[in-house]
């Protein structure tokens, strides 16, 4: 048994946390973690409260968008922009940390991790929406895209 790194370590929770998406095309997770403590979650999916995608069908679906293309279109709100609102939520500055997500951002999202004042994304998924890239360099984000971990959780018992 060897025990994961820590960026392995953080994209399999955010594989985990994709888990709670109620998107039917794509589920998406993500980590902030700073100081190898997790600041916040997110998971892409409708405002809380509200009636998701599951219940209510895909509205992109119904009307043929593709991936990565008109993303105001959408009942959801992206994993990036749920870790982005659960810590200013709970008052935690995003200045700094590094987003582990199971996905790269699309430029919309990318535009707030920006301004959030991240240090670092790593994913190991690719989104359909390259915009982000350039923004990053233009910012200093470092963009480090890694294999997808393994699904196995090895634990003694």
């Amino acid at each position: 048994m060897t025990r994961p790194d820590s960026d392995e370590y953080f994209l399999k929770i955010a594989s985990v946390v994709a888990e709670r998406s109620t998107c039917r095309r794509h589920h998406v997770g993500a980590v902030a973690v700073k100081n190898k403590h997790i600041l916040a979650t997110g998971y892409n999916g409708a405002p809380s409260g509200l009636k998701d995608c599951l219940e209510l069908g895909c509205l992109r679906d119904e009307l043929h968008i593709p991936s990565g293309e008109r993303q105001e279109i959408c009942r959801g709100i992206h994993a990036e922009q749920n870790v982005i609102i659960q810590a200013s939520l709970h008052g935690v500055s995003l200045e700094g940390s590094t987003i582990y997500a199971t996905h790269t951002p699309c430029v919309l999202c990318a535009k707030m991790l920006v301004n959030a004042k991240i240090k670092r994304f790593v994913s190991f998924g690719k989104y359909n929406d390259d915009a982000f890239i350039n923004l990053f360099q233009e910012a200093g984000i470092e963009l480090d895209i890694k294999k997808r971990p393994s699904s196995r959780i090895s634990y003694l018992d």
